[in-house]
Order: structure tokens, then C-alpha cells, then sequence
């Protein structure tokens, strides 16, 4: 299957489990769990709207990925719960994120941007403490919800593992999915590749292939995927021989659904799941969100690459 296979079915399945991203009435609740409601839908926003800027406007999963965060939207209440959210957290920064994701495709609500920004002149909000990683993600938050950003890049970065261009033999699980959130907050999702600093980019260059390899030896999809939306968002691509082994092996992973596991081998739909979904949806939503994700910045890569007459195969 072709990269694009792999984003369409992904995308399908997507789409056919909208409903799973809904909002429920826990998700203003004081005992609600946001890594199951808020978290979910954020992330489809967030994918939603990179995707939507890096596919042409006559391409059919433009406007699908359109229709997708139209119903995102539609499930805050078109901006309407987020100053429910900040009433009730007022320091809690996972909303003014996942406000970013739909004020960076156009939704916008300017009653919530107006109390966010007096939130985050205050001490407390600056003073939170958070990991690197997250501060650079909050940084972003900030800038694209109108709101001067409480700190500054260059500072953030050199916090984070990847900032301190570490011994590559020191990755592992978690400091993969540090990296690739430093790199996508670097490059707006995709949008920016020249945001990486070129000491990054060098050092990714050379080092990302065999992360990468690892990730995809070791059945990790869902860090895979976002490896491969990194290696598509760094300045300079990498060598296609890098695409063309891992795409393939993204594919094989892919179930006939469209659905990609988290990690681990394809699972029989037969098993003891029933009907047509082999997975649960908390098993295997983000990993698909992150195959569309990586699929479409690197189709829009190789298209870039093809019209620059590069030559770079597809």
C-alpha cells in the first residue's frame, strides 16, 4: 500500500469513529477523566487542521478533514465550553491548548481569548510547573490564541532532551515521544519546517533513520508514526530509501478497518473483539490520528520535492 493508501484508510476509519471523539457530559465534570474526553478530541482538531493546510483545497480528504473539525468544533459548543473550562481550572493548561488547535485552523472565540490572556499575566500562571517539553507546547498555545507568550523559545528548548542533543544511544520510549512533541511544537505541526534549528536538523538528520528503525522493529506504531511526521516536517527531508522501507512496514501494521495499533502485532478481528473493530478505540485512535498525520506531511513533502524537480520518488 502507498503512503496515501495508508492516510486514506486511515482517515476512513477516522471518520467512521467521529462519534468516539464526541464530547460526553463528563467533560465538564470535576471527576471526569480529560485523557478520555478533552485529549481525544484536541488531538483530532490538532491533526485536522495540519492536515487540512498541507492538502490541496480539490483533493477530496481536504474536505473531509474539514468536516472533521467543523464536528470538533461543534462538540465545544463552537468555543462556548472553553470559559466553562478556565471558570473551573483557571490554571489548568490542557484547555488553552486544545483552543490552539482549532484557533490555528480559524475557529476562534474572543470572549475565551480575552480571560486566557488576563489567566496568563498572572504569576501563578507562570510559574507552573510543567515538563520542557510542555512549556514549549504551552509557548505555542499562547501565540496562537493571541496571548504574548510567557516565555521564550531558545530558553524552553534548551530544557528538553532534545535541545541538549543528547548520546543518541540514551533514546528510548519516552524520550521518543519528548522529541517528536519538541519538533512538531518547533515547526507549528508541520507547517514551519525551517523552525528547527539547523544543530537539530543535522543532528536528526543523521540519527532519526535508526530511531526510527527501532521503533519500527519493535512494533511501536504509534511513536513510528510520529517519527516519520518529524523526518516530514525537518527542513531537509530524509533519504528516500528511509520512506520507502518504512511506509511499507507502517502498511502491513494497518488493519483492513484502517485502524493501526498502538504497538504490537496485527491483531485477528476474529479474536475476542466482535464486529468490524479488531481494536479498542483508546488502543489504537491516536496511532491512526498520527498515520493520517505523517502520511499527509509527507505526501506533501514528496509533492513539494517532485514540483522543485528534485525527483524524489513517491
Amino acid at each position: 500500500m502507498s503512503v496515501r493508501g495508508v492516510e486514506e484508510a486511515a482517515l476512513d476509519w477516522v471518520w467512521d469513529h467521529r462519534d468516539r471523539f464526541a464530547l460526553g457530559e463528563d467533560a465538564l465534570a470535576a471527576e471526569g477523566q480529560v485523557n478520555r474526553t478533552w485529549k481525544p478530541l484536541g488531538e483530532l482538531a490538532r491533526v485536522c487542521a495540519s492536515v487540512s493546510l498541507c492538502t490541496p483545497p480539490a483533493d477530496p480528504l481536504h474536505g473531509r478533514v474539514s468536516d472533521l473539525l467543523d464536528f470538533a468544533w461543534q462538540q465545544t459548543h463552537r468555543g462556548e465550553l472553553f470559559p466553562l473550562m478556565q471558570s473551573l481550572e483557571p490554571f489548568a493548561t490542557y484547555p488553552l491548548e486544545v483552543y490552539a488547535a482549532f484557533a490555528s485552523a480559524g475557529f476562534r472565540h474572543p470572549g475565551y481569548e480575552a480571560s486566557a490572556a488576563v489567566v496568563a499575566r498572572t504569576r501563578g500562571w507562570r510559574l507552573t510547573e510543567q515538563y520542557p517539553t510542555r512549556r514549549l507546547g504551552v509557548l505555542e498555545a499562547e501565540r496562537h490564541s493571541g496571548i504574548h507568550p510567557h516565555g521564550h523559545l531558545p530558553q524552553a528548548l534548551g530544557r528538553t532532551w532534545l535541545g541538549g542533543l543528547p548520546e543518541p544511544w540514551t533514546f528510548e520510549r519516552a524520550a521518543g515521544y519528548a522529541l517528536t512533541h519538541v519538533v512538531f511544537h518547533l515547526t507549528d505541526w508541520g507547517r514551519s519546517p525551517q523552525g528547527v534549528p539547523s544543530d537539530l536538523a543535522d543532528y536528526l538528520a543523521h540519527w532519526l533513520p535508526p530511531w526510527l528503525d527501532s521503533c519500527l522493529e519493535a512494533q511501536m506504531w504509534d511513536l513510528s508514526c510520529e517519527l516519520l511526521a518529524v523526518a516530514a516536517g525537518l527542513p531537509h527531508p530524509p533519504d528516500p530509501a528511509v520512506l520507502e522501507d518504512a511506509w511499507p512496514r507502517v502498511a502491513a501494521a494497518q488493519d483492513t478497518s484502517g485502524a493501526i495499533p498502538e504497538e504490537g502485532a496485527l491483531q485477528d478481528a476474529a479474536g475476542e473483539h466482535t464486529g468490524t473493530d479488531p481494536y479498542d478505540f483508546t488502543d489504537c485512535y491516536h496511532s491512526t490520528l498520527m498515520a493520517v498525520f505523517a502520511a499527509a506531511l509527507t505526501t506533501a513533502r514528496l509533492r513539494d520535492a517532485d514540483h522543485a524537480g528534485q525527483g524524489v520518488p513517491g
